[in-house]
């Protein structure tokens, strides 16, 4: 486990910065790092350290939704109250609408394959979009007309809303009913998710009162979040609860009482090596073999399906102040996936389900297009696209 600990460390440093140095996201470098050293092409890696893939995934992102709440700003979040909450489901639905219109047709699949297959590509991929996200905030571009705060909270609840899908898709698929209340869980799990988020954090900002070591805060607010993440899994037969929404609510709260600053700086020093985990380890989830075997229908699909997402985010961002560039840059900013499709890009076809491969092809090849498309047009545009606030003071 420590050589293949050493070797995502340092290769992924390794490949981040060729591709830094040519101007390219570091992403990039990390996740071809993943797929070459991963299982399906070398397989470098210690098959313990991928037996925990999924914890160390769920780990880092834990790192950068903490982060995340740490930089936002409520106040500038309300200037866009409609947009955010649209964008947490419109472009989804739209993108799912998408598969179920055209997969039929290009790649074979039953409308309710189609749907199945539309759930697992249409979650925006939080990995990508919120570092870059509490970048800019932390750089105050974008943040006068609340641009990256839209799409930090957008991102986080289009995942939510998504898997709730996904499982309501996957059950008609294998011949289950759907009850309305399945769907119900979206919002519950979304309020319940903010009200332990706000409870955790009223409780951490007592403590902090107490403990005024910045290190010993920080543990105690990891170990708390991970007791949210985990709430998920252990309450889910009762109510529905977004963890990933109860990381952000926890750490806003605690912004709000005045804990930021410390623990932003010490939490943005952690995502350092998180981030090399993270995006090795999704490259090391993507099976070659299956992205060979997709095909040009698949690149189609994969194509068309974004221009309806597209729409959603056009359609999101009507009657606000943004200009066409700036709603250009949330169309860039919504395209990526990887960490949504590599957690359950593999679930059709662990079930049995006929078109489990076809997904999982994909699912592979729109993390190996979105996820660079996203990440180098966020990186390429924010400077063009953008106002910065600093720049007229």
């Amino acid at each position: 486990m420590l050589i293949s600990l050493a070797l995502i460390f340092l290769v992924g440093l390794f490949t981040a910065d060729i591709f830094n140095t040519i101007k390219l996201p570091k992403i990039i470098g990390m996740l071809l790092t993943g797929i070459v050293t991963g299982p399906f092409v070398l397989d470098l890696l210690d098959k313990s350290v991928l037996g925990i893939s999924s914890e160390l995934r769920q780990i880092a992102l834990i790192i950068i939704l903490i982060k995340a709440g740490l930089s936002l700003n409520l106040s500038d979040l309300k200037k866009v109250g409609r947009p955010a909450v649209m964008m947490s489901f419109v472009p989804a639905c739209l993108e799912i609408t998408g598969y179920v219109i055209f997969a039929p047709l290009l790649l074979g699949l039953t409308r309710t394959e189609s749907a199945v297959m539309g759930a697992v590509l249409s979650a925006v991929s939080p990995a990508v979009v919120v570092p870059r996200m509490v970048s800019l905030i932390e750089e105050k571009t974008g943040t006068k007309k609340g641009i990256p705060q839209m799409i930090l909270a957008g991102a986080s609840c289009d995942d939510v809303f998504v898997i709730v899908l996904f499982s309501a898709f996957v059950t008609m698929e294998q011949g289950g009913k759907v009850n309305i209340s399945d769907f119900l869980d979206i919002p519950v799990s979304m309020i319940t998710g903010v009200v332990f988020g706000i409870t955790a954090g009223l409780v951490l900002s007592i403590i902090f009162k107490l403990k005024k070591d910045p290190i010993i805060k920080t543990m105690i607010m990891l170990s708390v979040a991970f007791i949210l993440m985990t709430a998920e899994n252990s309450l889910k037969k009762y109510i529905a609860v977004s963890g990933l929404l109860a990381v952000v609510a926890m750490a806003c709260t605690v912004k709000i009482k005045g804990h930021s600053a410390e623990l932003a700086e010490k939490f943005g020093k952690l995502w350092i090596p998180s981030e090399i985990i993270l995006f090795v380890l999704v490259g090391a989830a993507v099976d070659i073999r299956y992205t060979l075997t997709a095909g040009i229908n698949a690149v189609i699909m994969i194509f068309t399906a974004l221009l309806f997402r597209t729409v959603g985010v056009m359609l999101c961002t009507v009657r606000t102040e943004l200009t066409a560039k700036e709603r250009i840059f949330c169309v860039i900013a919504y395209l990526p996936k990887a960490t949504v499709q590599a957690a359950i890009g593999s679930v059709p076809l662990s079930l049995g389900l006929p078109c489990g491969k076809t997904v999982l092809s994909v699912a592979v090849l729109a993390i190996i297009i979105t996820a660079p498309l996203g990440a180098v047009g966020i990186d390429m545009t924010k400077g063009r696209f953008l106002e910065k606030e600093n720049s007229q003071q």
